[in-house]
């Protein structure tokens, strides 16, 4: 009898790890990794966009598919991969930014449907997450607030043809320059006027420059 009454206390640590392992896995929460001391990082609200702009270009010119792991930022670099962590449940999945959003006040991040189905977001539609510069084309310090906008009247491989262009355009417009771009084996020269700090400011320098004849293209600075 004695033998008997021990068995249970013997087999109940086994059963208590067989009845924890079989939780269902949507209540169970890890917590979030912490992030690389040497990587850039922002925390916020992410959210994701998908059926509605799909196949439609991006601010980069891909054209938006909803399935890849892609994500639209304010001011992030277009290009640059980024490590997006759910802070709720620790799970992440790298993505590239390739788009500008998100418009909402208070969200630092919009994911594709792909991105955001991976780190649990499609129900809820926002979560908590962190997001950690992985790789970019250009070395940034910090994430910035806000982007610096200017406006391209003409690119050209001859510089007397991008000459010719400023000329004319700085007849009635002071704040024109020439700034020349390195592209493998050519160099482009492109005449690009002012600095904006803000989109609808460039935009509407945009339409008076469109109003007199010219061709204008808004570009981040």
């Amino acid at each position: 009898m004695l033998h008997s009454r021990a068995l249970p206390r013997f087999f109940l640590p086994p059963l208590l790890f067989l009845v924890a392992c079989s939780l269902p896995p949507s209540r169970v929460k890890l917590p979030p990794s912490p992030a690389s001391e040497s990587r850039i990082t922002q925390t916020g609200i992410g959210s994701w966009y998908g059926p509605g702009f799909h196949g439609k270009a991006t601010a980069s010119g891909v054209i938006y598919d909803q399935n890849d792991l892609t994500a639209a930022h304010q001011t992030l670099p277009l290009g640059t991969r980024v490590m997006v962590t759910n802070l709720d449940t620790g799970s992440s999945a790298e993505v590239t930014i390739n788009d500008r959003g998100p418009f909402a006040k208070g969200r630092i991040i919009d994911l594709s449907y792909g991105a955001a189905k991976a780190l649990g977001m499609i129900g809820p539609g926002t979560i908590p997450v962190r997001l950690e510069v992985l790789e970019s084309s250009s070395k940034i310090q910090s994430i910035p607030t806000s982007l610096d906008y200017t406006l391209q009247l003409g690119s050209f491989s001859q510089l007397e043809n991008a000459q010719q262009l400023h000329d004319k355009v700085k007849s009635s417009y002071a704040d024109v320059s020439i700034v020349p771009l390195q592209a493998k084996d050519v160099t482009y020269y492109r005449v690009q006027l002012g600095t904006f700090s803000n989109r609808n400011a460039a935009g509407e320098r945009a339409r008076q420059l469109s109003q007199a004849g010219f061709p204008v293209i808004i570009m981040e600075k």
